[in-house]
């Protein structure tokens, strides 16, 4: 498994809780780091929706992100979140109860590579979300023809992809030779990006636009949760690094994951994100 693709992998397949657990914390993470962007993007949806949508579905919702802030964009909606993990789904609902959007918020653990019976019968849809999840199911053609028939005439499905992990050290972080985090992309970054146009286009979606966002975000603007998501994302890409990175590079790296080091990414106060997100809305006419 490549490192792009163990980023959200808890949303294909069915894991072990302890994996789970660290997976919702990073997708969790995720969302508050980034949240300028996610509210940049149901913004925008609302604009192509409308407000007053009724029924929202986010397949592969993982802990819920997706399903809280499409919740807060669409004060009108039902929203059915779908995951295969029980923990996931727990997560989100506890989630929902404390920001007190519990009632307008339903779970479903259901596998997609399965008969969508179930989430059959909570549609049609006027929005279906999926971020960061059609790269781990079986069959995304059959997939995104499920999603066609789920949408009532009019909807809109948005599908976004993460084109590999955000950047976050400053060129020369002050360990080992500068461009250490450019050349630990470049080590492991071996996937081309995801593409789904023509896929949505064969399932009988018009897409109306294929946006990349470009996300660029300082300390300030991130806010205090960076530093954990930095130190949870630059671990999970000095794991696949092993056998590929050069030692003096992997020693650095080491030292820059070391919470008791000078340099540690735990106590830096020069990290930001730099990163790009890709969302393909396509519409059911």
């Amino acid at each position: 498994m490549s490192a792009h693709d163990d980023t959200n992998g808890h949303m294909g397949h069915e894991r072990a809780g302890e994996a789970d657990r660290a997976m919702a914390q990073l997708l969790e993470l995720d969302a508050e780091v980034l949240a300028p962007y996610l509210a940049q993007l149901t913004g925008l949806l609302a604009q192509r929706v409308g407000p007053g949508a009724a029924r929202i579905l986010d397949l592969g919702s993982g802990p819920g992100t997706g399903s809280l802030a499409l919740a807060r964009q669409f004060p009108a909606a039902q929203v059915t979140a779908v995951d295969i993990s029980a923990h996931m789904l727990h997560r989100l609902q506890k989630q929902a109860a404390a920001r007190g959007v519990a009632d307008r918020i339903s779970t479903l653990e259901a596998n997609v590579d399965e008969p969508w019976t179930k989430i059959t019968e909570k549609g049609p849809f006027d929005l279906i979300w999926a971020a960061a999840f059609i790269h781990h199911v079986s069959d995304p053609a059959r997939t995104f023809t499920r999603a066609f028939e789920l949408l009532r005439p009019g909807g809109l499905i948005a599908v976004t992809e993460m084109d590999f992990f955000p950047r976050f050290l400053p060129e020369d972080t002050g360990v080992g030779r500068p461009g250490l985090e450019a050349r630990l992309h470049h080590a492991t970054n071996t996937q081309p990006p995801h593409e789904w146009t023509g896929a949505l286009t064969g399932a009988g979606f018009v897409v109306e636009e294929r946006r990349p966002f470009r996300i660029r975000l300082d300390g300030t603007q991130a806010g205090p949760a960076l530093n954990t998501y930095a130190q949870i994302f630059l671990a999970k890409l000095r794991s696949h690094a092993t056998d590929i990175l050069h030692a003096d590079d992997l020693n650095a790296l080491d030292a820059l994951l070391d919470e008791s080091q000078p340099h540690s990414i735990a106590r830096r106060s020069d990290l930001s994100v730099r990163t790009t997100r890709t969302t393909w809305l396509a519409r059911r006419t």
